[in-house]
């Protein structure tokens, strides 16, 4: 039974797994983009993403969890100072992955998993602020020619 086990182990050891990953988010936060196999793209999601949500209030605290975790002091500087910046207005799903098809040797499915915010093809405007979602009925505005006569007829007085 598989019962509370949730993670894919990716056929590694614990320390083998933190390395790779580690290693991988490293070089993602370095390269922008990286190919990897789909299982290991999707395994590097769910480690990659909480990092980031982290690098998004530059606290002392959360710089020393996330570099707990990635142990390369230039990673973490530039996920601090320039990505963070980047995604500031996102909330949540920073990377996205892109499947390439089959590899050649073993036949293995390939992805290329990237940061959203730094892809020009797909996301083409940037960070240009998106429109709110209204909900609701917008509330009628006086206009200002009944607020004209209202005070016309007060000077009259």
């Amino acid at each position: 039974m598989r019962h509370g086990k949730k993670h894919n182990h990716l056929g590694r050891t614990t320390s083998h797994r933190k390395a790779m990953l580690s290693n991988m988010t490293c070089s993602l936060i370095e390269h922008k983009r990286i190919n990897t196999t789909v299982a290991k793209a999707k395994a590097l999601r769910v480690y990659a993403e909480p990092l980031i949500t982290k690098s998004k209030s530059d606290t002392t605290h959360n710089r020393r969890i996330v570099f707990s975790h990635l142990r390369d002091k230039a990673a973490v500087t530039e996920l601090f100072k320039e990505i963070s910046v980047k995604v500031a207005d996102r909330p949540g799903g920073y990377l996205r992955i892109i499947k390439l098809g089959n590899r050649q040797g073993d036949n293995a499915p390939m992805a290329m998993v990237e940061l959203v915010d730094y892809n020009e093809i797909y996301n083409p405007n940037g960070n240009k602020a998106k429109k709110t979602t209204r909900r609701g009925r917008s509330k009628k505005v006086e206009t200002p020619e009944v607020e004209g006569t209202v005070t016309e007829e007060k000077s009259e007085e």
